[in-house]
Order: C-alpha cells, then sequence, then structure tokens
C-alpha cells in the first residue's frame, strides 16, 4: 500500500472544480491544496496495513476527525482501488484503537507513551488522550458504513470489527447508567474547567436509565456542562442502525441486528422525548440535557452538532423540528453565533469570544438546499483564510488574520466537501 502523487478521479475533480469557478479563482485554489493536503500530509502507512492519520499540527491520531480527514475521498474512491486501501487501512487501525480502549479518543502513532497530558485516568502508552466522547466510538462505524455504501467494498468488516462494533454497544449500554456502572472517570490537573471532569472524575451528574448515552466531553473535547450531549445521541442513534444492518447483510447475525436496531430505536425515542426544550411556541432540541429536567441551547462547531443533523443522517433538512433549531443556533440565541464585519457563523468555547469556525461555516452550506447559501459559505471560508489557501480551525469576525490553528486537516476536508457537494457530487447516506 502507498499513497500515489496522483489519482485520475481526483485530478478530474480539480479540473471541474477549476471550470466551475474559474481556474484561478480563490475556491478552485484552495480546493486543489486542500484535497492535496490531506492526502500527502497527513497519512502515515505503517507495516501491519494500518493507516495512521494524523490531525494537522498535532501528531496524533483522533477517532473523529480521521474519519471526517478522509470522508471526502469516498466520492474517489469508487475509481480509485488504491484509495479503497487506504480507508480500509484506516478503518482496521480505528478498531484496533477501540478494543484497546473504547473510552479514549485520541492516540499516538507508536505506542511510546506521548500523550497531551499526564491524566488521572487508566492511561495506556498507545494513548495520547483518553476523553470519552460518544462519538469517537460513532466515526469508525459510520466510515466503514459508508464506505460500503458508496463503494461496495466489504473488506473492513472482518471478525475484529464485528468485536469492536459490539465493545461499542457495551460502552454505550454503560453509559446509559454512568453514575452507578461506569467504570470510568478522569481529572487533569492545572488546567482550565473544560479540560476535566467534576466531581472527582465522575463528570456532570445526569438521571440514569432515561434512554440516553453519557459523554464526559463534547467534539470540541470541551468537558459537557449537562451529561446528555444531544448530537452525539443523535449520531449514536444512526450508527446503531447501521451496525443493525451490517449484523444483518454481511455477518448474518440476526440476534445483533436486532439488538442494535431495539437500541437506536430506544436512544432517538429518548431524544424525541427529552431534548425538546419545553413551552417554546416551537419545538426545537437542546444541545445537552441531563434528565433532570435542564437544558443548554446552543450549538457548538465541532462535528456532530445540531446544525449538521441531516450531513450524519439522524434526518432530513426538511424536518421541522431540524429547521426550528437550525433557527435558533444560526441567531444570537445561540451564545456561541457571532456576527462581524467580515463574516457570521457558528463558533465555540473551545476557541476565542467573536471567533467562527469555517466548519460550521462548511456545514451550513452542506445542510442547505440553497446554491446560492452553498457559495456564500464557500466564499466566506475563501475570502477569511488569511492569505494562507488553507482552511483554519477558527478566525475573528472582524480580523480573518487572527486565527487558530495553521494545518487542521479536518477543517481543509469539510471545505473540499462543500465545494463537491457544490458540484453536484455527495457521499450516499
Amino acid at each position: 500500500m502507498k499513497i500515489k502523487e496522483n489519482y485520475a478521479a481526483i485530478e478530474r475533480t480539480v479540473a471541474l472544480v477549476k471550470e466551475k469557478f474559474g481556474a484561478d479563482s480563490k475556491i478552485a485554489v484552495m480546493f486543489e491544496k486542500c484535497i492535496s493536503n490531506t492526502l500527502q500530509t497527513t497519512i502515515k502507512i505503517k507495516e501491519n496495513d494500518t493507516v495512521f492519520v494524523i490531525t494537522g499540527d498535532i501528531p496524533a491520531m483522533w477517532l473523529r476527525d480521521s474519519a471526517c480527514q478522509l470522508r471526502p475521498f469516498l466520492l474517489f474512491a469508487k475509481e480509485e482501488p488504491e484509495l479503497v486501501e487506504l480507508v480500509c487501512g484506516l478503518i482496521k487501525k480505528q478498531m484496533q484503537c477501540i478494543l484497546l480502549d473504547p473510552y479514549a479518543n485520541a492516540f499516538n502513532e507508536n505506542g511510546d507513551g506521548q500523550c497531551w497530558d499526564h491524566d488521572k485516568t487508566d492511561m495506556k502508552p498507545e494513548l495520547w488522550e483518553r476523553k470519552y466522547e460518544i462519538d469517537s466510538l460513532c466515526y469508525p462505524v459510520q466510515l466503514s458504513y459508508l464506505l460500503w455504501k458508496n463503494t461496495g467494498c466489504t473488506e473492513q468488516f472482518t471478525g475484529e470489527w464485528l468485536e469492536a462494533a459490539k465493545a461499542v454497544i457495551r460502552v454505550f449500554r454503560t453509559e446509559q447508567d454512568h453514575e452507578n456502572a461506569s467504570p470510568y472517570t478522569f481529572e487533569r490537573e492545572n488546567c482550565s474547567f473544560t479540560d476535566t471532569l467534576s466531581r472527582d472524575g465522575k463528570g456532570a451528574l445526569v438521571k440514569s436509565n432515561v434512554g440516553l448515552i453519557w459523554s464526559g466531553f463534547r467534539p470540541s473535547d470541551d468537558a459537557c456542562v449537562y451529561g446528555y450531549l444531544i448530537p452525539s445521541n443523535m449520531l449514536a442513534s444512526v450508527i446503531l442502525g447501521n451496525i443493525a444492518e451490517i449484523a444483518r447483510e454481511i455477518y448474518h447475525d440476526e440476534k445483533l441486528a436486532e439488538e442494535a436496531d431495539a437500541f437506536s430505536k430506544e436512544v432517538r425515542s429518548a431524544i424525541e422525548t427529552l431534548a425538546i426544550l419545553p413551552a417554546q411556541k416551537t419545538e426545537y432540541y437542546a444541545y445537552e440535557v441531563d434528565g433532570f429536567g435542564q437544558y443548554l441551547v446552543m450549538d457548538d462547531a465541532n462535528l456532530p452538532s445540531l446544525l449538521a443533523m441531516p450531513y450524519y443522517g439522524y434526518c432530513d433538512n426538511k424536518n421541522e423540528r431540524y429547521q426550528n433549531t437550525r433557527k435558533v443556533i444560526l441567531s444570537d440565541q445561540n451564545p456561541y453565533y457571532f456576527s462581524g464585519e467580515c463574516a457570521e457563523g457558528i463558533g465555540s468555547p473551545h476557541t476565542y469570544t467573536r471567533f467562527i469556525w469555517p466548519m460550521a461555516l462548511a456545514m451550513q452550506g452542506l445542510t442547505s438546499d440553497s446554491k446560492e447559501e452553498k457559495l456564500k459559505m464557500l466564499e466566506m471560508i475563501a475570502d477569511c483564510d488569511a492569505e494562507t489557501n488553507l482552511v483554519h480551525e477558527s478566525f475573528h469576525v472582524d480580523h480573518p488574520e487572527e486565527f487558530t490553528r495553521p494545518w487542521f486537516s479536518w477543517a481543509n476536508s469539510v471545505f473540499c466537501e462543500l465545494i463537491l457537494d457544490y458540484c453536484g457530487q455527495k457521499v450516499t447516506l
């Protein structure tokens, strides 16, 4: 296995983008650079046919980020067997990571003890960080499913994959009763309160056994305020349905299929019952709840988000509750929605006030039916790149030259996916 300098399917798409936007347009130039940057600078082929994908300027692999980084390449993999092999190699590595520790979110390359910090939790030498996040377990499953649906490939569905999928279900079941059943704790010393868990590492208190799954941290790697993180529960419901279909069609395991399908429906029912804000004129989703009646109204730029519901398959973008939620989070009702002289969009408590995330702008375009809105988001991202021709984590809405993370492959990939979407090429869910 190796990464080629050129792939015919990618070269044809680059030409299509140049034709669509103009060969010298900023969007076309950025697409060519961003798609190449992910492929040529973040992927490492290992000896055992696994693939390790660093997030960019941090030399570690996040389960979530790595899946999102390679998602646009599913559109090229239909014609490029080598890209199928790359994605399969990543999935193999991700499943090994889940089996090593399903509570970890990020891993180092060589199992040599390198880590973000020496946290009070059950660290292993392969772990970069051990922040339990529901979505970290979801994305490798969804990438496996999307590879199957977009290319027909089933090589990823090994015995090891099946064991990892069962581990995901076990953890999710355990974390429905986090207070009484979970072995997981996490504490970090000398840090912001968002980087550690309260109550001696136990984290946000929730009402147990209400159907939702507890998460210690958000996809931003920030601690949850209330332990039931709704976008991540939504994604969990989706991938449990994926597991059910895979179990039935690939493994011919009807017992597992029925278990996963029932679990998916259970989580969805809990979301639709417990995550809707009470006493409002319209029905919309909270970002986090605790099961006792407390709600957090906001959205975060990191994926999965409330804005991204149609993107990861929880509902379509015409769903009334989704549209109501979209209006709330794309307004000043969301405390992390910022509007300025150069741009407006969703930011994150993970970054500075009045900094918005290109990833959220891209997601606003990807979840819209309006070509005009899609183009507006593309132009806003391109205009605010600080003349780097790459996409950053966040930038100031009044001063785009002020940005965080010069090399952030996840954002590059989501931007590329919006361009592909605008050109009529979409990942099949």
